[in-house]
């Protein structure tokens, strides 16, 4: 029997960047969603069945943490992985107590993506 395909939405403005992540983990045999927007992302889960998100917090318009807050709404299952270019971000309690942890948080650029395949297994 198949494993069931896991899906993956990519949230990054940064066109390069977020195709970089979506063709590694395309490769690793995860299927893709690629958002440069909060708000484009919300629309996508509002029809699309994702697993886990790899989410940049600098966004025009809404920032990451409010996508996470708001997307958790959606649904509460989505594992989260921060990937941001804010070195001095701190990840605020309000997302932990919605199960993002700050060992899924990281710094760009990531030299090793699988970093961000380990951060989004379950624990």
């Amino acid at each position: 029997m198949p494993e069931k395909t896991v899906n993956i939405l990519v949230l990054d403005d940064e066109e390069s960047i977020r195709h970089s992540i979506a063709a590694y983990f395309e490769d690793e045999g995860f299927t893709v969603f690629e958002a440069a927007s909060g708000e484009d992302a919300l629309v996508m889960l509002k029809s699309t069945s994702v697993d886990a998100a790899i989410v940049d917090i600098r966004l025009p318009g809404m920032d990451g943490n409010t996508f996470m807050t708001k997307a958790c709404k959606i649904d509460s299952t989505i594992r989260f992985v921060v990937h941001t270019g804010s070195a001095d971000y701190v990840l605020p309690d309000s997302l932990k107590s919605t199960g993002v942890r700050v060992e899924a948080v990281f710094i760009k650029p990531v030299h090793d993506l699988n970093v961000l395949i380990t951060a989004l297994k379950p624990l």
